[in-house]
């Protein structure tokens, strides 16, 4: 079983928390990781594309010349996709980009993710994080006392004086554990999990 050590939110060792190995140290499957993130990209697609087939495009109702006569090869709109101002022909129209992915799945992905970061050595335990007002500067130096580039913070619940407070900074992302997921984990190469928030998700991934 994996022991992290435990600090505060000034980088002082303040204790240590044994990591469940069912979700910190299992096997990590690069093609499974990859199958999840490309769901979750697809699922954030607006598919709100758009173009005008012939039959959308105002005017071209008269046929522009008579059918036989002119020497000219015939036609009967003058919106049709040959012409400028036509329509498009097979142009793209609105969908969505979403792929089932199994339960399991996503939950396994999730644990790969966890276990990538931890054995890594870029997984940080803070016994809590707490601030006193909303304030940027103050969740900066935070941030600066643990050493952190561009990170990940999960928390155990919401916490409005965190979230406003780093929501200026580039780089980091506050996440609450409820809503952890495989591409943020995977995006910033640090996590930091308040105490609290490694019990949640272990029971929520157990």
């Amino acid at each position: 079983m994996a022991t992290v050590k435990i600090v505060n939110q000034s980088n002082v060792e303040v204790g240590s928390l044994e990591l469940n190995p069912d979700i910190f140290a299992v096997d990590v499957r690069p093609e499974l990781l990859n199958l999840v993130v490309r769901a979750q990209r697809a699922s954030m697609r607006a598919g709100t594309h758009k173009t005008k087939a012939r039959g959308e495009i105002s005017g071209g109702g008269k046929k522009p010349w008579k059918q036989k006569g002119t020497g000219r090869a015939r036609v009967g709109s003058s919106r049709n996709p040959v012409w400028r101002g036509g329509g498009v022909a097979f142009g793209p129209t609105p969908r969505s980009y979403e792929f089932k992915v199994n339960k399991k799945v996503r939950s396994l992905a999730l644990k790969m993710a966890l276990t990538s970061r931890a054995l890594g050595e870029k997984l940080t335990v803070v016994d809590k994080l707490e601030l006193p007002e909303i304030k940027t500067r103050l969740f900066a130096d935070v941030v600066g006392k643990l050493g952190l580039k561009k990170a990940l913070i999960v928390v155990g619940g919401a916490d409005k004086t965190l979230a406003l407070s780093a929501r200026n900074l580039p780089h980091v992302k506050v996440l609450e554990a409820d809503k952890l997921n495989v591409l943020d984990v995977l995006t910033y190469p640090e996590l930091v999990m308040v105490q609290d928030a490694v019990t949640s998700v272990e029971e929520r991934l157990k």
